[in-house]
């Protein structure tokens, strides 16, 4: 059965692309997407290391910038980017869903910290069994989606034992400290700035295999075949940028507060410690836990078909580079 990306966006959420058009493709440019929260993209942007280095190669970047990891793989899925920042582990399934031509090019560590259910601090929840008949907002389809299914599995209840609210991260924030909600999933760096600004209590993450929350750089295949050596220079600078960021977390903090709207800069170094951000080859045995979320999200009725995880093209760096 063909699934197209748009429909499975329509169930999914309503997202924006944030610049105004898609250029169409030049022989001599690639066409990077990226959300705010692109830690690691969104320090090589900001710095033009990236561009300097492609520029070298007689290729200049086309940055657009999306709300979602979503409409950024339909846009790859489409022809309309080439290579795509960090996504959550869940958002590739969507694009295989739809039987999406994409490539695996880079991925972090797993950082199940990197998400967590917080609550009120005067809230009556003290673990995840306290959760029935509550109300819970998480992103549809996103990392936080997939957490709240295993948690809940975990102690014995379903979704229809809860009151599920599907809100963007700043909706789910405005609602969660507007006491609409009695507890929100969040990622980072939305988890850290509730944590700092608001009374919370964290009653479970992704720890003890509930939910690795890997992050994965997605290419569209044919642009991956066709321009290896960009392909290569980009997970590269990848690679570099996040050993950077895991050693000098004070000073990335200090240039990501602009890049992420003003986010207080300890607000931030707190955020970039429950994220690995340690650049890997992907390796096919990743695919394992791929394939629990995708059952997960098809018997919840998230999915519309049945996926297999993994049949993915993977990009194999070389020696040097890993």
């Amino acid at each position: 059965m063909h699934v197209s990306f748009r429909s499975l966006l329509a169930g999914l959420v309503a997202i924006t692309l944030t610049t105004t058009t898609l250029s169409s493709q030049a022989d001599d440019e690639v066409r990077i997407g990226y959300q705010r929260s692109s830690t690691l993209m969104g320090l090589i942007r900001d710095s033009g290391v990236l561009d300097d280095r492609l520029a070298q190669q007689g290729v200049d970047i086309r940055w657009h910038e999306f709300t979602s990891g979503l409409p950024m793989l339909e846009a790859l899925n489409l022809g309309d980017l080439d290579l795509s920042a960090d996504v959550a582990d869940t958002v590739p399934i969507f694009a295989q869903a739809a039987n999406a031509d994409l490539t695996f090019y880079a991925t972090e560590a797993p950082s199940p910290a990197g998400q967590a259910m917080i609550v009120h601090a005067d809230s009556s929840i003290d673990s995840v069994a306290d959760l029935q008949g509550k109300r819970i907002t998480v992103t549809r389809g996103a990392g936080n989606h997939y957490l709240l299914l295993a948690a809940l599995n975990r102690a014995g209840l379903t979704l229809d034992d809860v009151q599920v609210s599907y809100l963007t991260p700043s909706d789910a924030r405005a609602a969660f400290v507007q006491k609409n909600v009695d507890a929100w999933i969040a990622w980072e760096p939305y988890l850290s700035t509730a944590r700092a600004q608001d009374d919370t209590r964290t009653i479970v993450d992704g720890s003890d295999g509930l939910a690795n929350y890997t992050r994965f750089y997605l290419a569209a295949t044919p642009y991956a075949e066709s321009h290896p050596g960009v392909v290569r220079t980009v997970y590269r600078t990848l690679k570099e940028t996040g050993d950077w960021v895991r050693t000098h977390r004070d000073e990335a903090a200090q240039r990501l507060s602009p890049i992420w709207g003003g986010i207080e800069p300890q607000i931030i170094e707190a955020a970039l410690g429950n994220r690995s951000y340690q650049v890997e080859p992907v390796s096919t045995s990743q695919f394992e836990a791929q394939q629990k979320i995708a059952d997960a999200f098809f018997e919840a009725g998230v999915l519309p078909r049945e996926v297999d995880t993994h049949n993915a093209h993977i990009y194999e760096p070389t020696n040097q580079e890993k």
